[in-house]
């Protein structure tokens, strides 16, 4: 019978490294995990500024014409300073095109078409996400294969609809063909497949809730950050929207882009009310993003997924 071997002894100073490492790598598992406060370094904020400055760029060049007269693009290639006619620019451009009737239609338009087609995206997204029937997979599949249809194809028909119906030049006849879009379908069907687990829908069963019930008490508080952005895109698209409103709208009745492009002269267009005329659209999106960017990310980051 052998003897056992002999225990090699234990160094303290090898245990203390060794407990620097787990220290260590449990730090790395810290900072991995998202959990570190260190700052990212000048090349984040380098890029941030580049890109910031990208999508200001337009902006600030439709204010910069707008701000001069017609012949400035004649006189210098690029206008450095803003000039002293953007006031006047503007009231011209009310005086030439029916821009207030054309801002509330726009208003009116996106709205409406925004709330609708977050509340029906809403309902189609939880049914396909969460409910189980007969031949949704394939459903699914043929709303999202409509994306891949151009929108040209359907206006002929589709015009021919409107007349029959009497709308052709009224808001109806924009907002009923936008009141539901594929791709808010697809987009809350995704977003509720991993937002909304099946035993929190179980438990709600177990309580006596009904299907109408669960969805409002569960779905529509885990839907909100997806909901919020689908709103806003639907909003933005909607207010810049000009191919339809301006197949279907009079010249009296018409949506903000619409009657923009009545500034455009057959033979001369003058840049100068044209750019004043884009910037005052785009104020009051730049007041929307304002003032519910903050509530947008606050309801995306309480919304997130935990891994």
């Amino acid at each position: 019978m052998t003897a056992p071997a002999p225990l090699a002894p234990v160094d303290p100073e090898a245990g203390s490294a060794a407990e620097a490492v787990g220290t260590a790598g449990s730090r790395r598992r810290r900072d991995r995990s998202g959990r570190s406060l260190r700052r990212p370094g000048w090349v984040v904020y380098g890029c941030l500024a580049a890109v910031v400055l990208g999508g200001m760029f337009p902006l600030w060049w439709s204010f910069l014409i707008g701000s001069h007269h017609a012949t400035i693009l004649s006189e210098t290639t690029f206008p450095w300073w803003p000039g002293g006619n953007f006031l006047s620019n503007a009231a011209t451009v009310m005086d030439t095109v029916p821009f207030w009737r054309a801002t509330v239609n726009s208003i009116i338009v996106s709205t409406t078409t925004a709330f609708s087609v977050v509340i029906f995206s809403t309902l189609a997204g939880y049914a396909f996400a969460k409910l189980r029937f007969r031949g949704s997979g394939p459903l699914l599949v043929f709303v999202i294969a409509t994306m891949a249809v151009p929108t040209q194809l359907g206006v002929v028909p589709l015009y021919q609809v409107m007349a029959r119906l009497g709308w052709t030049g009224e808001l109806t006849a924009v907002i009923v063909p936008a009141l539901v879009t594929a791709f808010g379908v697809f987009w809350m069907t995704q977003y509720l497949r991993q937002a909304i687990p099946e035993e929190l829908i179980e438990a709600a069963t177990v309580d006596g809730c009904s299907m109408i019930r669960t969805f409002y008490h569960v779905c529509l508080p885990a839907a909100r950050p997806a909901a919020a952005m689908l709103f806003l895109f639907t909003f933005v698209m909607n207010w810049t929207n000009f191919f339809w409103p301006f197949i279907v709208l009079g010249p009296q009745n018409p949506t903000l882009p619409v009657a923009l492009q009545q500034l455009q002269a057959a033979h001369f267009v003058d840049y100068s009310l044209v750019l004043t005329g884009a910037s005052l659209a785009t104020v009051p999106l730049l007041i929307l993003f304002i003032f519910a960017g903050r509530q947008l990310v606050s309801g995306i980051m309480q919304g997130a997924v935990k891994a």
